[in-house]
């Protein structure tokens, strides 16, 4: 078994894991023989990369076809992996599904976001991570946004609860290294993915340009051991950077005129 096998094998779970950076995660975990629990919601994309990772790499796949955020989700998630020796956590779900400003959005909305980016990777982690605790070794990949830096108009909700994915994980980097337990949090930026593509974002920005699914996905997993915090992509890093030298008022108006200037209103 390769050395990312040994360390976080035999088995993962990928929250999130049917096309995108999910898929890529997946079909690299594959590669390192790694087994796959794969959750996602919709089944067609699911079954599809499921059938296409067994053909390629022999190792086990199992599939979970829900949403997240519906009524014992995380429990039948907890369930499916019940006899697994899981080593490996990503939650990969959450991308951002619609751009409007906070009191325009519907109350069930705002409470799926917080559901599905705030519950959810709370949820399993606990789950998972006392398994990990126990064993003295595993991993822990979430999954945030640059989105998370500061305050961003449009984005509200969804900015919030990637901040607070990104203080979970590196509270959590803290508290498991001890135990042999690596924990990163992920930063991405603009991405080739389905999901950002349907939400219409600018791929061919050369102010913001579009990262490769499959190098966000290697970066996360090259760097796991690397923690807290990991931003994909030089461009990325370095607005990283940039934000951090502004204060609140300036990093929260940047970040907004971003998102303006994404949708093409700006």
């Amino acid at each position: 078994m390769s050395e990312l096998g040994e360390k976080y094998g035999p088995w993962a779970v990928i929250a999130g894991g049917s096309e995108g950076v999910g898929a890529c995660f997946a079909r690299r975990l594959a590669g390192a023989g790694i087994h796959l629990l794969l959750v996602a919601r919709k089944p067609g994309p699911l079954e599809e990369l499921a059938a296409g990772i067994r053909d390629a790499s022999g190792v086990q796949v199992r599939t979970l076809a829900l949403d997240l955020t519906a009524d014992g989700a995380l429990e039948q998630v907890e369930k499916a992996a019940a006899d697994l020796e899981v080593g490996l956590l990503i939650y990969n779900a959450g991308s951002m599904d619609r751009m409007l400003e906070f009191l325009d959005d519907s109350r069930e909305g705002v409470l799926h976001t917080i559901s599905r980016n705030v519950v959810g990777p709370a949820v399993l982690t606990h789950h998972f991570g006392r398994g990990m605790r126990e064993r003295g070794r595993g991993g822990i990949l979430l999954v945030s946004s640059l989105a998370a830096l500061a305050g961003c108009s449009r984005t509200a909700c969804y900015a919030a609860t990637k901040a607070f994915d990104q203080i979970l994980a590196e509270s959590l980097w803290y508290e498991l290294r001890p135990h042999g337990v690596d924990v990163l949090c992920l930063m991405m930026g603009t991405t080739h993915t389905p999901a950002m593509e349907r939400l219409g974002m600018a791929m061919d920005d050369p102010d913001n340009p579009a990262m490769d699914a499959d190098v966000v996905a290697s970066e996360g997993l090259e760097n796991l051991s690397n923690g807290p915090t990991w931003f994909a992509g030089e461009s990325n890093r370095a607005s990283a950077a940039a934000i951090a030298g502004l204060s609140r008022r300036e990093a929260t108006e940047m970040l907004s005129a971003v998102g303006d200037a994404v949708l093409g209103d700006a």
